[in-house]
């Protein structure tokens, strides 16, 4: 029987409502769930989850049960592979090892093709090593850095677990990377299948404070021709990018990129509570991680139709990244596409905070040298050694002000 037009047009609306609806519930459920393991995985029962600790092992153990109840196969006892730290990434020989584990969880498709999807879940314990707080030791929970990327590995394992897809799909929380990407170097040079199979690695490192005002860096694009076009069908609302080519960046991808795997690695930006105390649960943003986690699905799910992606090298910044002794004691917001280098966050009693410079400002020129972005920020830095003053030039809104610091 045959509908006329209006009643059509109230079908269709009604269909969208519904499909609108589901939607809501989905990303409500996923919220839920990702707070769940971030309140969890940064509470301070665990101390900061420092390597080689209790509380990092309370941290593994979570996230295996979280894969047992996902039903993910196994390569390991517990889904745990185990290493052992014997020397720093500072160089420094340690006299007893440090005893850790990656913990990974495998979905089989039978598949030629296999997908890595990573986030380290170690933090910095009690601050000792690599905090940037001043004051008495504190523990240091790591909401964001990174609570956040474990609670997405987590979900996309569960999402991935009731929809079969033409690759298979290895989960991997790293132990290690605070201290020099360790275990994702161990798991990269003791892959569990072989490492030709390995189609691409996704990295999800800091991705709980996404702002649609500023975007997320999506890095390690130039590592496949194909990323550029999949990242442009991508169609996910809310959703604001920035592109970085290099496969090369201090987190868990470039372990996978130095074994010519292509990367991504994704990463909502800097803030102030980085490195610190203040890195808590209650500061995420879940709706920002559900973008987040769509934008990751629609990429997996362009590639499952098409052939192993070929590799390309980058090249990387790094090796004409300007040397510097002094800085000026603040956290640059990576998110921002404007001239200049923008401050995220200042530390305490630091250069830029003793001479008055605060969050927002834009470092506009540093001695002689006009700063147009982080490099040619750097190369001022490069300028200077601990002792020397010179003039630092900041925008504040509209304003121009200029301070004068010593190193």
């Amino acid at each position: 029987m045959l509908l006329n037009k209006k009643k059509l047009l109230t079908c269709f609306f009604l269909v969208c409502v519904s499909l609108s609806a589901l939607s809501q519930v989905r990303d409500k459920k996923v919220k839920k769930e990702l707070k769940k393991h971030i309140e969890f995985l940064a509470s301070d029962s665990l101390l900061g989850r420092e390597t080689g600790t209790l509380g990092e092992e309370l941290a593994r153990q979570y996230i295996a049960q979280q894969f047992s109840k996902i039903n993910l196969s196994s390569f390991y006892p517990n889904y745990s592979q185990k290493f052992e730290i014997k020397t720093l990434h500072h160089h420094i020989k340690l006299d007893e090892p440090i005893v850790s584990h990656n913990v990974v969880g495998y979905i089989d498709n039978l598949s030629e093709k296999t997908i890595v999807i990573g986030a380290h879940y170690d933090h910095l314990g009690m601050g000792e090593e690599g905090s940037l707080y001043v004051g008495q030791k504190a523990i240091h929970n790591g909401a964001d850095d990174n609570a956040s990327g474990v609670a997405l590995l987590i979900e996309l394992a569960d999402y991935f677990s009731r929809r079969k897809i033409n690759s298979n799909l290895i989960f991997v929380a790293f132990s290690g990377e605070e201290k020099g990407l360790l275990g994702s170097n161990y798991f990269a040079d003791n892959f569990p299948i072989e490492l030709s199979a390995a189609n691409f690695m996704i990295n999800m490192d800091m991705v709980g404070r996404y702002d649609n005002q500023k975007g997320m860096v999506i890095g390690g694009v130039g590592t496949s021709p194909f990323w550029s076009d999949a990242l442009e069908n991508i169609s996910v609302n809310g959703l604001k990018t920035i592109l970085d080519s290099s496969g090369i960046g201090p987190s868990d991808h470039t372990s996978f990129y130095l074994k010519d795997i292509p990367v991504l690695h994704f990463f909502t930006g800097a803030h102030e509570d980085y490195h610190k105390p203040t890195d808590d649960a209650e500061k995420i943003n879940y709706q920002g991680m559900v973008i987040v986690m769509n934008t990751i699905i629609q990429i997996i799910n362009q590639t499952v139709t098409t052939p192993k992606l070929n590799f390309t090298k980058t090249k990387e910044k790094k090796n004409n990244t300007p040397k510097f002794s002094v800085t000026l004691g603040v956290i640059p917001d990576y998110l921002f596409d404007g001239q200049g280098m923008k401050i995220e966050g200042v530390l305490e009693g630091k250069t830029a905070k003793r001479a008055g410079i605060i969050s927002g400002d834009i470092v506009v020129k540093l001695g002689e040298i006009k700063v147009i972005d982080m490099m040619t920020y750097m190369e001022g830095l490069s300028k200077f050694s601990k002792g020397d003053k010179t003039q630092v030039t900041i925008k504040r809104g509209e304003q121009i002000i200029n301070f004068e610091i010593e190193f």
